[in-house]
């Protein structure tokens, strides 16, 4: 069962009221909503004063937007775990969130069982992408096609991956888990977790959403 004290940080006062009570009748949980906030200058304030281990965070808020907010939080409080909850779905946005050090990145718009979900993989210490978000756009043309295998070709030198793990990197940051990936490339889910080690030892990180960081920095996805 998974205890955790939560804030939720969202402009919307029915959408944090109907938040809290799906999470506070969440079956087999013991999820405490300790705090809300309406705008990022308040939530600040909150999280200096009230102890937490889970931020569920709205991107568009009065007085320091989410996006704004999220470098200051992580660099200020770098043990909370932070769950991107908004309507959009724009992968550039994704991407920035991730960036600057989000754990889980949810659509307003799904399910009572996939929020649930998100939250305890989060909790888990793992990343989360729900249904609906991709850190890919399309590539549209053969120029940027061509420069996608150009930053991939330079990572591969950088770090010392085979094209192997460079697949699989791209689907990790596709936050997929290791049977997903097995199933994807007809391997076993021993195999993947041998190259996702691999992966992290090479790159140096310790965690998915290190190897989501990295892989943005370096223009992989």
């Amino acid at each position: 069962m998974h205890n955790a004290r939560i804030i939720i940080a969202d402009d919307h006062h029915l959408f944090i009221l109907g938040l809290k009570t799906i999470l506070n009748e969440a079956e087999g949980r013991n999820f405490r909503i300790v705090g809300t906030a309406h705008t990022g200058e308040s939530l600040l304030e909150l999280l200096k004063t009230v102890p937490a281990e889970l931020l569920l965070l709205d991107l568009n808020m009065p007085e320091g937007n989410g996006l704004d907010m999220l470098n200051i939080i992580k660099e200020q409080f770098p043990a909370l775990k932070i769950i991107a909850l908004t309507m959009y779905d724009d992968h550039k946005i994704v991407k920035s969130t991730f960036k600057s050090g989000v754990d889980g990145y949810i659509l307003k718009n799904v399910g009572i069982p996939e929020l649930i979900k998100g939250i305890d993989e989060v909790l888990d210490g793992k990343t989360y992408l729900g249904k609906g978000v991709s850190l890919n756009g399309m590539m549209d043309s053969p120029e940027k096609k061509q420069e996608q295998d150009h930053f991939e070709d330079r990572f591969i030198k950088k770090f010392n991956l085979t094209k192997r793990e460079i697949e699989i990197l791209r689907l990790i940051t596709q936050a997929l888990s290791n049977k997903q990936i097995a199933k994807e490339l007809y391997i076993s889910d021993q195999t993947v977790s041998v190259h996702r080690k691999n992966i992290m030892r090479k790159l140096g990180v310790s965690n998915t959403a290190g190897l989501i960081k990295l892989a943005y920095d370096n223009s992989l996805i």
